[in-house]
């Protein structure tokens, strides 16, 4: 009977151990990251599968937004990443970081302070400042058949390097900066803020803008100086001169 505890005990005591093995190596194994949640608007795929809102997003995810659509995923303490239509995007993240792979279209990522975040396009990376909370977007060109090596980057709070293959660029909240061959044939950026180009008007130069400007500055300032009952008024920065009876 004696032997017989002492070999109870035995294997108590090995499937003891055995347990604490087991659930150490399960603790080494799991980072202890708590999974993403995704809320869609619109046509939303995640490896493939369409998803809606309040779906899980595990490290390592292929995300895919259609027209019109978007995706944003929370990633608890560590920030989050906003994903806009017609983007492609491979996200892994760890309780530490945050790495964004962008094929094509635009995504917008804040972190919180501790937390490394990087978004790598086909021309460049961006690193973000891990010492502080950062806000920025990376927009790279869109084409469905050229593979475009334009890359842009907006901060809005924070700061990110711009690095490529021939610049590092400090990109400062309120700045934007720009790397690759941004004049490739077939690539159109997508939609961002700032992007409509400043349209000249046809057939003038700035010079002879300038010189038409000053001509009529001339024209108001004499016409005040000439009518003393005139009033001088000002209408969406129109120098409008109207007599007083």
């Amino acid at each position: 009977m004696l032997g017989k505890n002492r070999i109870n005990k035995f294997i108590t005591t090995l499937t003891s151990i055995a347990m604490l093995l087991a659930y150490s190596s399960f603790a080494i194994a799991a980072p202890g990251v708590a999974d993403g949640e995704i809320t869609v608007t619109g046509q939303v795929q995640v490896n493939g599968q369409q998803v809606v809102s309040n779906s899980t997003v595990v490290s390592g995810s292929s995300i895919i937004t259609g027209a019109e659509s978007g995706a944003i995923i929370n990633l608890g303490s560590n920030g989050k990443v906003e994903l806009l239509s017609d983007s492609s995007v491979t996200l892994k993240y760890s309780d530490n970081s945050i790495v964004a792979m962008l094929n094509s279209g635009k995504i917008r990522v804040l972190n919180a302070a501790g937390v490394g975040s990087t978004v790598t396009t086909r021309s460049a990376t961006v690193v973000a400042d891990a010492g502080q909370a950062n806000s920025y977007t990376v927009d790279v060109g869109c084409s469905d058949d050229v593979k475009c090596t334009q890359t842009f980057v907006e901060t809005a709070t924070g700061l990110v390097t711009l690095r490529s293959a021939n610049s590092v660029k400090q990109v400062a909240a309120g700045t934007d900066a720009a790397s690759g061959n941004l004049s490739q044939t077939g690539c159109k950026p997508c939609m961002r803020p700032g992007s409509a180009p400043r349209v000249p008007v046809a057939g003038i130069g700035g010079g002879a803008l300038a010189a038409i400007l000053a001509a009529a500055a001339g024209v108001a300032i004499a016409a005040i100086l000439l009518g003393g009952d005139n009033e001088v008024t000002t209408d969406g920065g129109v120098i409008i001169v109207s007599p007083i009876g």
